[in-house]
């Protein structure tokens, strides 16, 4: 059986779209086939900078929320965002679960590994990765960090310096568009999947905060993410929508969630 966990947060991102996220979430769990739909109360506040990061008493605020929710879930979960961080209570439950066998499979056109110093918007959610490494914000760290050897990055293209910095420090695998399936070498459960729609060409999908050009197909992302075995968890986020949906953006997101196999 299978749950969506719906956490419509918006606030980790600094985009002037980043309220269309809220949108985003909820459309996205309408779109998802499941035994059941539980979404967890975000404040709407937008919330207070604090230690380099905008929204942190939201951030924190709606961590706790989430991980109250998902402790009454006996099920296996699908979480739809909001941004990015909406995955970090998920991502924690499943290492706590797993260990050091789980591995993630981070899907984005980012790697979301910047420091609160190296981020002048302060979004949280180009740090999330770096924050379950537990090199994050000290409150959004988890309790059980996860090892540079547990985490794959597939199809990012964002090329910024102080992140790839850190990812050869960490000895992070990285795979970009050109490579994108080598990601899925060796890759063996439990694995936690995480699918930011960023990662997609503009081409076939623009409902998102921020597009990145030569981006991956929808039809390589579906097929890609159909060859994931042991799925222990999963996640799609950053949908966020304009006031009349498209079409076909609907039908790619349809297509991605029934091809991850819970």
């Amino acid at each position: 059986m299978t749950t969506v966990l719906c956490v419509p947060q918006w606030q980790g991102s600094a985009s002037d779209r980043a309220p269309y996220l809220r949108e985003g979430a909820l459309r996205t769990a309408e779109l998802v086939e499941a035994d059941e739909t539980v979404t967890v109360p975000v404040p709407e506040r937008i919330g207070t900078r604090s230690e380099g990061v905008r929204a942190l008493d939201v951030l924190v605020e709606t961590l706790r929320l989430t991980e109250k929710v998902l402790s009454g879930i006996d099920d296996t979960v699908l979480t739809v965002g909001g941004d990015c961080a909406v995955d970090l209570a998920p991502i924690a439950a499943a290492r706590a679960e797993h260990g050091d066998d789980l591995t993630l499979l981070w899907i984005d056109a980012n790697p979301d590994v910047f420091a609160p110093e190296e981020l002048p918007s302060g979004a949280f959610h180009g740090m999330v990765v770096r924050a379950l490494l537990g090199d994050g914000p000290a409150p959004l760290n988890p309790a059980e960090p996860l090892t540079p050897a547990q985490v794959v990055i597939a199809g990012e293209r964002a090329d910024e310096p102080a992140e790839h910095a850190y990812l050869r420090a960490k000895g992070i695998r990285t795979y970009g568009v050109d490579d994108f399936e080598r990601a899925l070498d060796g890759l063996t459960g439990p694995v936690y999947l995480h699918v930011d729609l960023d990662v997609l060409d503009p081409a076939d999908f623009r409902s998102v905060c921020y597009s990145y050009p030569d981006g991956v197909s929808a039809e390589r992302l579906i097929d890609l993410v159909s060859q994931v075995d042991g799925v222990v968890g999963a996640a799609i986020t950053e949908h966020a929508p304009a006031e009349d949906p498209s079409p076909a953006e609907t039908e790619i997101i349809q297509r991605l969630a029934a091809a991850i196999r819970l």
